[in-house]
């Protein structure tokens, strides 16, 4: 018996596996034959996984544009790290914070810290995506997604505690702001609902397809011109890093839905989910867009009152 040139499940390919193809293929047993062990989890993989109608032939067909695997992000996210530090430690260095207009700094405190709340939100619906994902090439690609959302929230983080320096109560009023604020209303409960979806598919669809593209484009449009024309270009500069994240994770979002298309039952579920969340996130992108209208007060200083 001659010996074997590649993994077995790869002999059938007509080129020689990459790197991507190694790490990612056939990664998870299950879901063509089930667990090992019949348990009571079971019968959740079975009506919100193989259950959902959102479904494909094959889904290892599935490839990420990026062919992202662990070394190929960490070298890809270690360089836009070492450029976002640099920025904020000019930021520092200048002492630029100390010079932020007042007007400014309301709309700061307004979007900045309870932004911390939808971050965190976004990165546990992609982990969720990853975690009931078909495919390990599809879970691979949502945990990484839901890395970047962790490292949106630091950022935000970071800032809020820089902006301290110049108002040492920056903050102070973020998850009223979150919980009460008209602006932020549609976005809560957005992910409050996409936190409760089971079925994997529509978790897919209404995060990575509705809901989040709209929450970044306030992020990367508005809110970053709006860093910019306030005498912020530094922080407007690193919006865009992160913004890179989200471009890639609408690239792997469009790549597996190109995937799935054709199949009559899961494109019509998909036009039904896309036709539900549409109508929470078109009020979800409009208070956003209304936080950039700086009322007299923030919702953080009506709280210390």
């Amino acid at each position: 018996m001659s010996p074997r040139r590649t993994y077995w499940h790869l002999e059938g390919s007509a080129r020689v596996p990459t790197e991507y193809d190694i790490a990612t293929s056939r990664l998870l047993y299950y879901p063509g034959r089930g667990f090992e062990v019949d348990l009571p989890l079971s019968a959740w993989y079975e009506r919100h996984q193989v259950g959902s109608p959102f479904a494909c032939d094959d889904w290892e067909r599935f490839r990420d544009p990026r062919e992202t695997t662990y070394s190929r992000y960490v070298a890809i996210q270690s360089v836009k790290e070492a450029h976002v530090d640099a920025l904020f430690d000019a930021i520092e260095r200048a002492e630029a914070d100390r010079s932020v207009g007042a007007a400014w700094l309301a709309v700061l405190e307004e979007v900045v810290a309870p932004a911390r709340y939808l971050f965190h939100g976004l990165q546990m619906a992609a982990c969720y995506v990853a975690h009931m994902a078909p495919s390990g090439r599809i879970a691979i690609c949502a945990m990484f997604q839901a890395a970047d959302e962790m490292r949106r929230l630091q950022r935000f983080a970071y800032r809020m505690a820089q902006l301290r320096s110049a108002r040492p109560e920056f903050g102070a009023g973020a998850r009223q702001a979150w919980e009460e604020h008209p602006a932020w209303q549609g976005a809560r409960e957005a992910v409050e609902r996409l936190l409760a979806t089971y079925d994997w598919g529509e978790a897919f669809v209404a995060l990575d397809a509705v809901l989040k593209p709209r929450i970044d484009a306030f992020f990367s449009g508005p809110f970053a011109r709006a860093a910019a024309q306030a005498g912020e270009p530094l922080w407007a500069e690193i919006l865009a890093s992160l913004d890179q994240d989200a471009v890639w994770h609408r690239a792997w979002s469009d790549a597996l839905l190109a995937v799935a298309a054709g199949n009559a039952a899961s494109d019509a579920a998909v036009a039904g989910w896309r036709l539900y969340w549409e109508a929470l996130a078109e009020p979800a992108a409009k208070g956003l867009d209304a936080l950039l209208a700086a009322p007299p007060a923030t919702a953080a200083q009506q709280g210390r009152r």
